[in-house]
């Protein structure tokens, strides 16, 4: 992605964010002009939890900013400095997606509602855009519109699809799929599967299934598996996530409509309690609107410099 592409979508982010922002200056208002006493802490501490960084992870942030005041610090530009230094601290360096041997596993997961199939239709575009072969596997085989809206994003991402009738066995879809990106000498086998409730146990089984059937099939391959979570539902998301991480072996996240969130925030909260990097950000619903994570300008957009 060019500069002024990556500022546009960094543009749009903090756009989005200032929502969230919005909250955090709301408490802390002029609290960098001021002294940084115990009113400044009670302050922060409720512009985090407003933000939706959560209980613990808000505690770890404010403990972390005060053992650094005891040190030393003292000026309001230094205390915002640092702040800015310990949520950055909180995410997990930036990731690129593990593409190499191919074919290269991209196993895309998530609960309904969350943006997965459009996710992994929107990968399909950006892999293809970078003279990558993609394969695509329709596994989400209880939704009929899944199979349909996949099938046009392989169609817009001139990718092979791979599908089943509806209601078929979704690793049989996966197994076919596999031994296709062999056939065709892919680069990269995308597999959309079933959005679920992360609370039906026997869904998950199924998600596992799916996974040991790819590990048969491409037992030497890349392997990623990405969490889509919709940055909207806030906490509710960290909750997901800690469920498909057993599941799904997650690798890492895809947060989508963090463009428009007023919980922003969630984003330290998975990077600090799951060490789960964010390595895309859906930002719209065109094939251009998916792009790799950059912690700093979250930061920046999150709590911008003085």
């Amino acid at each position: 992605m060019d500069v002024a592409g990556r500022t546009g979508l960094w543009a749009r982010i903090r756009d989005g964010l200032r929502r969230t922002q919005q909250a955090i200056a709301a408490h802390l208002q002029d609290a960098f002009t001021r002294p940084v006493d115990e009113s400044f802490f009670e302050r922060l501490e409720e512009a985090l939890l407003a933000s939706d960084v959560g209980v613990e992870v808000t505690g770890e942030v404010v403990e972390e900013l005060r053992r650094r005041v005891r040190d030393g610090l003292r000026r309001p530009e230094e205390v915002r400095g640092a702040l800015r230094e310990v949520l950055r601290s909180f995410l997990p360096q930036p990731q690129p997606l593990q593409l190499e041997p191919p074919p290269a596993v991209v196993l895309v997961v998530g609960v309904n509602g969350s943006g997965k199939t459009t996710t992994a239709g929107k990968l399909a575009c950006h892999l293809t855009g970078l003279g990558k072969r993609v394969v695509l596997a329709a596994a989400d085989t209880f939704r009929a519109a899944a199979i349909d809206q996949l099938e046009v994003w392989a169609r817009r991402a001139g990718a092979e699809l791979v599908r089943h009738r509806e209601g078929s066995d979704p690793a049989a879809v996966v197994h076919d799929a596999a031994q296709a990106a062999v056939a065709r000498h892919a680069d990269v086998l995308v597999a959309d599967t079933a959005g679920r409730l992360h609370t039906k146990t026997n869904l998950m089984e199924e998600l596992r299934k799916v996974r040991r059937v790819l590990a048969r099939q491409l037992p030497q391959s890349a392997w990623e598996s990405l969490l889509v979570l919709d940055a909207t539902t806030g906490q509710n998301a960290l909750q997901q996530a800690r469920q498909f991480q057993d599941a799904a072996a997650a690798t890492g996240v895809v947060l989508t409509k963090l463009d428009s969130s007023a919980k922003g925030g969630v984003v330290l909260a998975i990077g600090r309690r799951l060490g789960l990097p964010v390595k895309l950000v859906g930002t719209g619903e065109g094939p251009d609107d998916l792009e790799p994570f950059d912690p700093d300008s979250f930061v920046d957009a999150l709590l911008p410099e003085a």
